[in-house]
């Protein structure tokens, strides 16, 4: 917590609602008091960052993927050469991802220009519940931001906190059957993660394990994105 208490209520607010939330679930979650979640939700509402589905349930708003997709120039236009280099250096394709809500962005990526190659374009909205980018934007965040999705995801809350010790994560056919993957965090000068730097590409090249052979390259690859 930052210490900003509305700032910090605001946010385990936002993460509650990240599969929908009524008021009473709101308040369960939060363990906030009632007028306390009703009224930041309705503030939340009136900027955007939630919305009400058709069952009066607060979800994620549209303001929350306007901030995710305003990724810093400088970040994207650094990524460019680095994926490249990654993509050579491993031989795979490579993405640079954001989170998005309950969703990863792919706003940056290289692909082979041959050969069997898993192809995620930019644009791309992938689940928060699968692969290793989703579990580098996980492990690092806090519990109540984390713990609505574990019940549907691939991977645990042990799983995060393996990712967290060694610093990269590794899923296969996790999120696609036949496909494998390797992740490392990006993170900015106050060392908060904000995006995932991976890649990817079939299992039948990659191994079962393929963070042994590719972790590092990857690891470093996001350490010179880093602090940008």
């Amino acid at each position: 917590m930052s210490g900003v208490g509305v700032l910090d209520k605001a946010v385990v607010i936002l993460s509650a609602c990240v599969d929908g939330a009524s008021l009473a679930e709101l308040v369960e979650r939060t363990k906030l008091p009632r007028a306390t979640a009703h009224r930041l939700a309705q503030a939340l509402e009136i900027h955007r960052m939630l919305v009400r589905d058709a069952q009066g349930r607060w979800r994620p708003g549209p303001r929350l993927g306007e901030f995710a997709n305003a990724a810093p120039d400088v970040l994207l236009t650094a990524a460019e050469p680095m994926l490249a280099a990654l993509r050579d250096n491993t031989g795979e394709s490579a993405q640079l991802y954001l989170r998005r809500a309950d969703e990863r962005l792919c706003v940056a990526a290289a692909e082979r220009s041959s050969g069997l190659r898993d192809t995620v374009p930019i644009g791309s909205a992938l689940p928060m519940t699968a692969g290793s980018a989703a579990q580098v934007l996980l492990a690092w965040e806090p519990p109540e931001a984390v713990m609505p999705l574990l019940p549907r995801s691939k991977f645990t809350g042990r799983t995060l906190a393996e990712v967290r010790r060694r610093g990269w994560a590794q899923s296969v056919a996790e999120r696609e059957a036949g496909v494998a993957s390797v992740s490392a965090p990006v993170r900015d000068r106050t060392g908060r993660v904000i995006a995932a730097i991976s890649i990817s590409g079939p299992i039948e090249r990659l191994g079962r394990r393929p963070g042994d052979r590719h972790a590092m390259a990857v690891v470093r690859a996001g350490q010179r994105l880093s602090g940008l």
